[in-house]
């Protein structure tokens, strides 16, 4: 902190955080060196204000079908700067010039799925996620793109054949299915004995 001439008997303290208890101490000093604080002062609470600082590890993806699921990285309690701290979700699909607008009244929230039959499966969208509190809106993340839910595959795999190895065994063999926005990810195959 910066040293205050000695006839002076107030300072202003800058650059505090909003919404933030402080207690505050006074060392005199002199050439011979400084002595002993004061006691603390009592507790004192900073004004609210605006939030400034935006989630960050926005993502998201998975889901069921129909689904856009959204996730991101909590703000801690020391950057919400007020009361009445959430979360406010925008997002449209990739090429779109419309936002929906969702808010996330929860704290602890991190996570929002919006649910809507019209929503094709793996569907690209643009997602941002900012915050606000009783002061207003606050700042929004950079836009993030995420992937609506799979729908199970629509084809089946083609080329099956069987070929006897044994008495007790058999080898099934098929040709797999390429990922595409109908297909999405195949995690695995299924056998099934007629």
């Amino acid at each position: 902190p910066e040293v205050i001439n000695g006839r002076t008997l107030k300072a202003t303290a800058v650059d505090l955080s909003p919404w933030v208890e402080y207690e505050f101490r006074v060392v005199a000093s002199n050439s011979v060196g400084i002595g002993e604080p004061s006691r603390p002062s009592a507790l004192l609470k900073t004004k609210a204000a605006v939030p400034v600082v935006a989630p960050t590890n926005v993502s998201g993806g998975g889901g069921s079908r129909s689904e856009l699921v959204i996730t991101w990285e909590p703000i801690p309690e020391e950057l919400q700067n007020g009361e009445g701290f959430g979360y406010i979700v925008m997002f449209r699909p990739l090429g779109s010039t419309t936002w929906t607008k969702a808010v996330v009244a929860s704290v602890e929230a991190s996570k929002y799925v919006y649910r809507n039959e019209s929503i094709t499966p793996l569907s690209p969208f643009e997602v941002k996620v900012g915050v606000y509190n009783n002061e207003g809106e606050g700042t929004l993340s950079s836009i993030s793109i995420v992937y609506s839910g799979e729908d199970e595959p629509q084809i089946a795999p083609a080329g099956a054949s069987a070929l006897s190895v044994s008495a007790a065994e058999v080898e099934v063999s098929w040709q797999p299915i390429a990922w595409n926005r109908h297909t999405g990810r195949v995690l695995g195959y299924e056998v099934r004995q007629l």
